[in-house]
């Protein structure tokens, strides 16, 4: 719960605005299927589960060549952002993948999960270009 803490201007961290936005997008996207407004396919499920592993070897091989002190404090908190959409991605994706189920509650439920991850994911992204690159 550290990255809430209001310690620079009452400011909160680019990972905390990522985990708020992804739960909002997710909710939506849940409310959106049950409500029948959108459809959810196997080659949607597949593309997502493709992007969050191949967002997995990039993440590994980024990390492993970048080793700076100076960006230690605000990478270690995107990573953990990144991998957990990346994970939450691939489990979801995979669940929804294997089951077929994506009608009723349950679908929706399992749906705004995969697109909150997914969404994680991209948002931790961005707050570790932000990081690596130095612009706080």
């Amino acid at each position: 719960m550290s990255d809430f803490n209001c310690s620079c201007g009452c400011r909160w961290s680019c990972a905390a605005v990522a985990v708020v936005v992804s739960v909002i997008l997710g909710v939506v996207a849940a409310f959106l299927l049950f409500a029948g407004i959108i459809a959810v396919t196997p080659v949607l499920l597949g593309v997502a589960f493709a992007v969050a592993v191949g967002y997995l070897a990039a993440l590994l091989v980024a990390v492993a060549l970048l080793r700076r002190r100076e960006t230690e404090r605000c990478l270690c908190g995107s990573v953990r952002t990144v991998l957990a959409g990346i994970l939450g991605t691939v489990l979801f994706a995979a669940v929804l993948l294997l089951t077929g189920v994506a009608g009723g509650i349950v679908g929706s439920i399992l749906v705004g999960l995969l697109v909150l991850f997914f969404a994680l994911l991209l948002t931790g992204t961005a707050c570790l270009v932000r990081c690596i690159t130095g612009c706080e």
